[in-house]
This record gives structure tokens, sequence and C-alpha cells, in this order.
């Protein structure tokens, strides 16, 4: 009896043995197709990040200022005296009746930018507004759709620089779409060349910029993990 008992179990668990070997060839194979295809979309994301990128290197190394450029006001977002000097020559010209710098350092004073940009005093005091609580380019455009809102302006001319550009205006757009925001880039030296590519910096500088612009386009697109950009910390409110 107990030598019929252990044949029995023998036999018995002879079959599971058996299917367990059989499946291990199905696991591997559906393994090794879960890899060859993952490989496949890794290789494809690489190709539209890669054509995304000369894509924008192309758009920003040609980009350039409207030949008559004409708003009802012009907002210059700070990083660079050079830009604050385009915009002050735009509102001088009469490209817009009124400009707003947005961004500068607190310690900053309405004097110290109008010698900066060798502009009159009854330039600054009847037609330029300074922000200051602009930390970033989200900062920057919420800053200036207050103003602009305050002041119930349709179009706008936004001066930054050409790199700039394309984060710029999608960050306007996204908390003021009804707002008509003309470019007007100040255009970088360095990367209008035909061999930017091989300058290290205008290189780091472009690509840089353009991993911005994929977070920011990730960012608006879903709607997460905007910092409010401000000093004061108080937003005006986002329309999506």
């Amino acid at each position: 009896m107990s030598m019929d008992l252990t044949t029995r179990k023998t036999v018995s668990s002879q079959p599971l043995r058996e299917h367990s070997r059989g499946d291990r060839p199905v696991r591997r194979s559906l393994f090794r197709r879960l890899l060859r295809w993952g490989g496949f979309a890794f290789i494809f994301l690489v190709a539209i990040i890669f054509g995304g990128f000369l894509h924008f290197a192309d758009s920003i190394t040609t980009l350039k200022p409207p030949l008559d450029p004409k708003a009802d006001a012009i907002v210059v977002l700070t990083g660079g005296y050079q830009r604050i000097d385009q915009a002050v020559e735009l509102l001088r010209t009469g490209a817009g009746n009124r400009l707003l710098i947005s961004g500068a350092h607190p310690t900053t004073t309405p004097t110290q930018i109008r010698k900066l940009t060798q502009s009159s005093a009854s330039l600054f005091s009847c037609c330029v507004d300074i922000g200051y609580d602009a930390l970033d380019t989200i900062g920057n455009a919420r800053e200036a759709a207050k103003w602009i809102h305050a002041r119930g302006y349709k179009s706008v001319l936004v001066v930054t620089n050409n790199y700039h550009m394309p984060r710029s205006l999608a960050e306007l757009k996204y908390v003021d779409p009804s707002t008509d925001f003309i470019p007007y880039p100040v255009v970088n030296s360095d990367l209008k060349t035909k061999n930017w590519f091989t300058d290290p910096n205008a290189l780091r500088t472009m690509i840089s910029e353009y991993a911005k612009v994929l977070l920011a386009g990730a960012r608006n697109l879903t709607g997460l993990g905007r910092p409010i950009g401000l000093r004061s910390r108080q937003p005006i409110e986002d329309d999506d």
C-alpha cells in the first residue's frame, strides 16, 4: 500500500513539473518581445526629441522681429539690458503706448534703468512701469497678464532673446489666451551664425532652453507642477 501511494504522488506531480517547464519558453519569448518593442519605442522617442530640437534650433536662428512693429503696449522680460534697450527704443518710436519691464530685481531703481538705457525722464515718468514681482518666466507671464488686464490692452509686443521667445509665448498664452502677443526677438549673434552648434556655449544654451520648452509644454498640458513664480505668492487666476 505504501509503495502504491508513493507511485501515485510521483505520477501526479509529473504533469505539474512538465507544465511549469513548458511555460518557461513562453515567458522568455514574451520577455524578448517586450524588450524588443521597448527598444523600438525608445529609439522612436529619441528620434522625435532630436527632430524636435533641430526644428526648435532652426526656428530660433531664423526668428526675426517684425519690420513695422505696432501694438497697444510692450512687455520686456528682464534678463539683460540689451532687451530693455530694445524695448525702450520701441516705446520711443511709438511701437506701443506703454512699457512694462517685468521681473526687475527689487534693488534696481527706475532711475538706474533710465540712465542705463539713456532715456529721458519724461518718457519714463509717463509711459514706463517696472514690475518687481516676477521670479521666472512663469512669474513674468502672470505679472504681465495682470498689468495687461488692468489697462485693457488687446495686443502686446513681447521683447526677449530669440532663444527665450518660444517658452515666453507659451507661458503668456497659457495665462492669458485672449491677448494677441506679438514676438519681438532680440537676436543673439552667437545663435545666428551658421556654425552655432560648434560653439559649446551656444549649444549648451540651445539644449538647456529646448529642455525647458519641453518641460513647460508638459506642465501646461497637464496643469501639474506649475510654480507660482512670484515674490508675492499671490498669482492671478490662470485661464485654461
